[in-house]
């Protein structure tokens, strides 16, 4: 039999008796104290003086250890206090995203959201500058820690500019004596900023080290509360009290018995577990990776991730300091702090397969791991009303601009009123003459899908609304995704597939680089006859060209087989696709049919339908026939329709 490492998790079930009369913790991890918004220089290269535009991040230690543990399969939790404005809502709602537990974040109504503006200059120059005024997570105080939120964890994390201040560091010791009461783990990351303790001016965020009397002597107080204590070497001599660091790390041994790790930057990090020997390299190591460095910033906190992750799972330390390691590596390796944090799969792809570009943001099969593992958002269903088929509008007699703009918001009242709030509703409406829908579909919880090609077009033309270079793609909200439609076929010549091709891979990639999900459709049936094997050709020819679309949508497949052959396509090219939507035009008592044949394959999600839920209402409303009310209800009952023929076709095949 094969020896294998059991985790925490998996007791309960193969040692029953020992937790007969024990609850298992809820939660993994607790991470107390700063939280607050990075807004990065999106120009690298230059003095933060010189930065344009920056991308918004959440920010601080505890908030980004919390979010990155969570992506390894951590369940964490955070305590800390966010203003109660649009950027605390912003913290709230990420980390909500992400995983984390947010019970013990607290709504201050006085303060604001700490903020921090940082940018990369160069591989050893990374300047910041914070604005944490009286800011809220600096207002944390001891009636803010809920003895039942702290007893849910069986670990709590605190990182040290929460003992700079008496207010904070009451409700840190608090969050402690909980833990200690209810026999939860106990570590600190030693997190020193300078800055944060006042030694240094607004200009010099960038300093990593200054000696304080004062913040050894704060720092050391409290070391004997920890089972695990984590620092770079700096950390460690302002926790030690001396710039040497042997000696540094024998004073703080003096005082705890804790274990501590000491990060090295490129020569990775040590865990000592007893006596301190007289050379770091005689400390237990793990596997370290030699990459290209583009920002430290954050580094540690995406280390201190899988440190946590591989401590609290029960690994031996070189496992533990390797999982660290590697996750330090893609952090410094990419642009923001949490966003740059690996998901547990894309740690394990990244450990088996190893280095294959020390530029690890330029690794292309790594990235698509990467941005397909972290999607915010879980979409198993999807009903979607298209009313984007705005030049179909503007042929109907009586159609104006301005009609049509008004019809596309009674089409979203429509769909709001099927929706009720639930998921797995989506839309699909263009900008032109559909910008006021698309605004006012803005946080209704709908899967919203932005078409950008000409319809019908063959080539492929793209809309103008795009702009040069579609540059507008980075005026579109996040939660926006790319749609564009081609008719394409097996036998196109090679102008036509040449033209279309590099159109979809262009369009592509700058979706990615927006970070905006991407949906291709495909219709080989408008440029000829299409047999079983056809449009899974097409899938793997868009694949072979690096196009990995977040979803594809296929018109209806005449047979199962030729529906396996293509979610087969999909599967062996990207296991981690979001999935299929149907495209159907068909009159309703044409759907179930259609809808039961795609059903039987589990990467078809739902389906996307248009004009057999609008087509004859648009015309009896621009004639003035009806209301805008019974447009509206007229609309609802189409949609709520065929919502409910797609259920009954998927119950037909479970």
């Amino acid at each position: 039999m094969t020896n294998r490492h059991i985790t925490y998790r998996e007791i309960p079930f193969l040692c029953p008796k020992i937790f007969k009369d024990k609850k298992m913790k809820e939660l993994d991890l607790i991470t107390v104290g700063r939280s607050g918004i990075d807004l990065y220089g999106a120009q690298v290269g230059g003095r933060l003086e010189d930065m344009g535009s920056f991308q918004k991040y959440i920010g601080g230690s505890p908030t980004n250890i919390a979010a990155g543990s969570a992506r390894l399969g951590l369940k964490s939790g955070l305590i800390t206090r966010v203003g109660d404005e649009h950027m605390g809502r912003f913290i709230c709602e990420t980390l909500k995203d992400e995983g984390v537990d947010t019970d013990g974040i607290v709504v201050d109504p006085e303060r604001l959201t700490a903020l921090v503006i940082l940018g990369i200059r160069d591989q050893s120059q990374f300047p910041l500058i914070f604005y944490r005024t009286d800011c809220a997570d600096m207002a944390l105080c001891e009636e803010d820690i809920d003895p039942k939120f702290v007893a849910r964890a069986r670990c709590i994390a605190v990182t040290g500019t929460h003992l700079s201040n008496p207010r904070t560091e009451a409700a840190v010791l608090k969050t402690l004596k909980i833990a200690n009461k209810n026999g939860a783990k106990k570590v600190l990351d030693i997190d020193y900023r300078p800055n944060l303790w006042g030694l240094t001016g607004h200009g010099d965020g960038e300093n990593r080290f200054i000696a304080s009397d004062h913040v050894t002597r704060q720092i050391q107080k409290h070391l004997h509360l920890f089972d695990l204590i984590v620092g770079t070497e700096e950390e460690f001599h302002i926790a030690g009290g001396n710039e040497d660091t042997i000696v540094a790390l024998r004073a703080i041994r003096g005082m705890s018995d804790a274990t501590l790790v000491c990060k090295r930057g490129a020569e990775g990090a040590v865990a000592l577990t007893d006596k301190i020997p007289d050379c770091l390299n005689d400390g237990q190591s793990g596997l370290g990776f030699p990459i290209e460095v583009f920002n430290v910033l954050g580094a540690g906190d995406g280390f201190m991730s899988g440190l946590l992750k591989g401590w609290l799972d029960g690994e031996d330390w070189p496992t533990i300091l390797k999982y660290a390691n590697a996750c330090g590596a893609l952090a410094v390796s990419r642009h923001g702090c949490t966003p740059a944090y690996p998901s547990w799969d894309e740690l394990q792809f990244f450990l088996k397969r190893g280095i294959k570009n020390p530029a690890l943001r330029k690794d292309i099969e790594l990235e698509q791991i990467h941005w397909s593992t972290n999607r915010k958002g879980d979409w198993p269903e999807m009903r979607i009303f298209a009313f984007d088929h705005t030049l179909e509008l503007e042929r109907l007699p009586n159609a104006t601009a301005e009609k049509i703009d008004t019809f596309k918001q009674l089409c979203l009242k429509a769909a709001l009123k099927v929706q009720k709030g639930r998921s797995g509703y989506g839309i699909l409406c263009d900008s032109r003459m559909g910008q006021k829908a698309l605004h006012q579909a803005a946080g209704k919880d709908f899967w919203i899908g932005r078409p950008v090609e000409w319809l019908g077009s063959r080539p492929l033309v793209l809309g103008s609304e795009l702009g040069s270079d579609f540059r507008q793609l980075s005026e579109w909200p996040l939660q926006h995704v790319v749609k564009v439609a081609s008719s394409c076929n097996p036998k196109d010549d090679e102008v036509i597939r040449s033209s279309q091709e590099q159109s979809v891979k262009r369009l592509f990639e700058s979706a990615r680089y927006n970070k905006l999900e991407f949906l291709l459709e495909i219709t080989p049936s408008k440029a000829g006859e299409v047999k079983d094997g056809k449009t899974a050709k097409l899938i793997q020819r868009f694949y072979d060209l690096g196009v990995f679309p977040d979803w594809w949508k296929l018109e209806p497949l005449k047979t199962s087989n030729a529906w396996k052959l293509a979610c087969d396509a999909i599967i062996k090219n990207d296991s981690y696709s979001r999935g299929i939507v149907l495209d159907l035009n068909s009159r309703t008592e044409e759907l179930f049919d259609k809808f039961k044949l795609a059903a039987q394959n589990n990467l078809v999600k739902g389906f996307s339908v248009g004009k057999a839920i609008y087509g004859n209402v648009a015309q009896n409303w621009m004639h003035g026939r009806i209301t805008e009310t019974e447009a509206v209800n007229l609309i609802a009952q189409n949609y709520s329709e065929i919502c409910r023929t797609w259920d009954s076709a998927q119950k037909s095949v479970t």
